[in-house]
């Protein structure tokens, strides 16, 4: 019981929405991940459910009131000890992020500063959706970093996948402030559209243009260098299409009865939907394997989903 109760508190079938982050953060500057981003990966591991301890703490009040089956208020998991892990993995992820270098330990620092200002202050703010944005958005520059520690041309290559997830992580979250009383279609309609564009901008990308017909008999090996072009574009259309099917499902869902079950389910979908739209960017940056590995990640995080809630 104690175990179940640690793995509602973190909300573990989340975390594998996590590592698809640092391995688009690598796709995008062009280069196999490497060292630097598995620490990346572990690093956000920890600080991810750095986060979710300390969001638990900072609502345990208001859990008391609306969601008394959370671990902290039914008594299962002590606040005190929910702080302390809160603490305890945002260091064990600042660590590891120090030993990919320099820029990745900056990058991680306001990435932890994003999570904590977060869940201590800005949650019930205006701000909070933006915040919530901006620290995935860091944990997508955070894998670029640690995998190439030249902090210039990795923020810069990293920030238009940085801001396509951070967008749609804003948009979740968004829908996420009415889950427990429901009532309102504005957030989810919104994040649909959301949804749509992002998923629209994804798919889209500039690819070079092949060159002129190779004389001499080479034009077979022209045609076949022409489809070698095209398999990330197909491939990224694929999984942002994937992306869409998602979180446009439950959220519509969430439109048309704004009930705090379907609410919640919208939440869900969208936090589900993180996986497919990371390997959509990582495919996008051209690196089709790991964007269809990611993708490996999905039944695993539907079927926890099933046993620990994901909100």
């Amino acid at each position: 019981m104690k175990v179940r109760a640690w793995a509602e508190l973190l909300r573990v079938s989340a975390l594998f929405t996590v590592p698809g982050d640092a391995l688009a953060g690598a796709a995008a500057l062009g280069v196999r991940p490497g060292r630097g981003t598995a620490l990346a990966v572990g690093a956000s591991l920890c600080l991810y459910e750095a986060g979710m301890a300390l969001n638990d703490w900072a609502d345990r009040e208001e859990d008391a009131r609306d969601r008394p089956h959370r671990p902290i208020p039914s008594g299962r998991i002590s606040p005190r000890a929910a702080l302390a892990a809160a603490g305890a993995l945002t260091a064990a992820g600042l660590a590891l992020a120090s030993r990919a270098g320099r820029p990745a330990l900056a990058v991680s620092s306001a990435l932890a500063a994003t999570v904590w200002a977060y869940d201590l202050k800005l949650k019930h703010t205006i701000a909070g959706p933006a915040a919530m944005g901006a620290a995935r958005a860091l944990d997508l520059v955070l894998g670029a970093v640690a995998t190439v520690p030249v902090a210039g041309p990795s923020l810069r290559a990293a920030l238009p996948p940085a801001a396509i997830l951070g967008a749609h992580t804003a948009a979740v979250t968004t829908v996420s402030r009415r889950e427990a009383e429901g009532g309102s279609s504005a957030a989810p309609l919104a994040a649909l559209a959301a949804t749509v564009a992002l998923g629209a901008v994804t798919a889209r990308r500039s690819w070079p243009t092949r060159g002129p017909q190779s004389p001499d008999g080479l034009n077979a090996l022209s045609s076949i260098a022409g489809r070698a072009e095209n398999a990330p574009r197909l491939v990224t259309a694929a999984l942002a299409a994937a992306y869409v099917a998602t979180a446009a499902k439950p959220l519509a869902h969430a439109v048309l009865n704004p009930s705090p079950p379907l609410t919640q389910r919208a939440v869900g979908g969208g936090i589900r939907a993180m996986i497919p739209l990371q390997g959509a960017l990582a495919a996008r940056g051209g690196a089709v394997g790991v964007g269809l590995g990611v993708m490996g990640l999905v039944p695993i995080a539907r079927a926890l989903a099933r046993k620990v809630s994901p909100t």
